[in-house]
């Protein structure tokens, strides 16, 4: 009986995996994960995605061996793991998903060499980690969508395939080495509060979101003490959950709040069509407004003082300390703690990046990258000099302080809406907030060296 590989990266799951379904077709199959040493030896291999990792990995062997499979893990160089599977099991096919990025490109490459220098082939998958894979939508003289607006019209256009109920048998060869699964256990560094991960975990998160939650999105999804979101990114990075199945899952429950949610899948989307065309954006300015930005060692004590959740301002430290307690931000957090960084501190927004992909547990290079660039205004913004003040956004999204009061402990005496500002209160008591910091920059401050730094007085 013939025998394919199929490589998991970024979709580890058995619904809806298209090249589980087509290597399984009257044939053996070797469920393959890599450890990759060059993730690893990156940086990219922080603890709390390796944590949910883990999870995953633990899951995904599971669901195999329910039927009648297993995972093999290897650790090593993905090439050269690959290669030795195929060459143990005499495979003459290895099927994998798409991915946009520099790194998945380049290993997709070798890989595709690599075997066929030994009469195998490597068949790769679209639409496994994407809606719409990037490149399949383009505008007239461009390889990629600069804005929003027009790809997402482009992208609700195209048809999409329908999603795959999982394999019920999957027959693995005998006498494939494999090592241990990871786990949880040795780990350090975690965030206390980091969620579980693998596919039955996400699919529970999926059905409890569209039954009780998505009705509400569209209104909610800035709130943040009422934290109306899925929490599903996690998910949508490991591919536990599948973004084509979810859309398809989102549109028959309808209405407003669907309409909503699907359109953050595609602005997902959106930002792996930019950086698969454009893959330098992952280091570099997008856009460039030639910022002299601050380094970290240039502003030492503010981006300590910001990383920590001790800037002065209430509902920016409240979402860095959710950050480092979860390894998850709340979006509107992301934006707050982002536009303070680059443009309120002036600190160049590689600096933000890297801080959250350090504790991220949906730490996505896309993602990540492409909205610090967005929120520094290097990005695809249509706005690149747009400031948000952290204390009139707080009191937009979080009017009652909730939000605030529960990350920032030190201020859960003061009342309603005066936690923003706690400096101001009338016959403030300083003794009443313990150690909280006075502000570390006067928003005028802020503004005024920014516009200055891009010549905008």
């Amino acid at each position: 009986m013939n025998v394919s590989v199929v490589l998991f990266t970024s979709d580890l799951r058995l619904h809806d995996h298209p090249p589980l379904r087509a290597a399984g077709d009257d044939r053996q199959v070797v469920p393959l994960f890599v450890r990759d040493r060059a993730v690893t030896a990156a940086g990219f291999a922080a603890p709390n995605r390796l944590a949910f990792l883990a999870d995953c990995l633990r899951d995904l062997d599971a669901g195999l061996r329910e039927r009648g499979g297993r995972l093999v893990i290897r650790s090593g160089d993905v090439v050269d793991e690959v290669c030795k599977v195929a060459a143990e099991t005499d495979a003459d096919e290895v099927h994998m998903a798409a991915d946009g990025s520099a790194y998945a490109q380049a290993r997709e490459g070798r890989l595709r060499r690599a075997l066929e220098a030994v009469g195998r082939r490597l068949r790769v998958h679209d639409t496994v980690t994407t809606v719409v894979a990037p490149g399949a939508v383009t505008p007239a003289g461009s390889d990629h969508f600069a804005v929003f607006t027009p790809y997402l019209r482009h992208w609700s256009g195209q048809p999409t395939r329908a999603s795959l109920a999982a394999l019920r048998e999957v027959r693995v060869p005998d006498g494939v080495g494999s090592e241990p699964l990871p786990s949880r256990a040795g780990l350090s560094g975690l965030s206390p509060a980091l969620a579980a991960g693998g596919e039955v975990e996400g699919r529970k998160r999926v059905a409890a979101w569209l039954r009780a939650g998505i009705t509400t999105y569209e209104d909610g999804h800035d709130d943040l003490a009422g934290d109306v979101t899925s929490r599903l990114s996690p998910h949508l990075h490991f591919g536990t959950v599948s973004p084509v199945e979810l859309l398809h899952r989102a549109r028959q429950v309808g209405g407003p709040g669907a309409d909503a949610f699907v359109r953050q899948l595609a602005w997902r989307d959106f930002h792996r069509q930019v950086l698969a065309a454009r893959p330098a954006a992952a280091l570099v300015d997008y856009r460039t407004k030639r910022d002299r930005w601050r380094t970290e060692d240039d502003a030492r004590e503010d981006v300590e003082a910001w990383k920590e959740g001790r800037t002065g301002y209430p509902v920016v430290d409240a979402a860095m300390r959710q950050l480092r307690h979860e390894g998850w931000m709340h979006n509107r957090g992301r934006l707050l703690t982002g536009s303070f960084l680059t443009k309120t501190l002036y600190v160049d927004w590689r600096v933000g990046a890297r801080h959250f992909l350090d504790l991220l547990v949906d730490g996505d290079v896309a993602n990540n990258q492409l909205n610090w660039q967005w929120m520094a205004g290097t990005g695809t913004d249509s706005r690149p000099n747009r400031v948000l003040n952290p204390v009139t956004q707080a009191k937009r999204y979080d009017p009652d302080g909730a939000y605030v009061r529960r990350w920032v402990p030190e201020l859960a005496a003061l009342e309603g809406g005066s936690v923003h500002e706690p400096w101001k209160q009338k016959g403030f008591d300083r003794a009443a907030i313990g150690d909280y910091p006075d502000p570390v920059v006067e928003l005028s401050e802020g503004l005024a060296r920014f516009k200055q730094a891009r010549g905008l007085d």
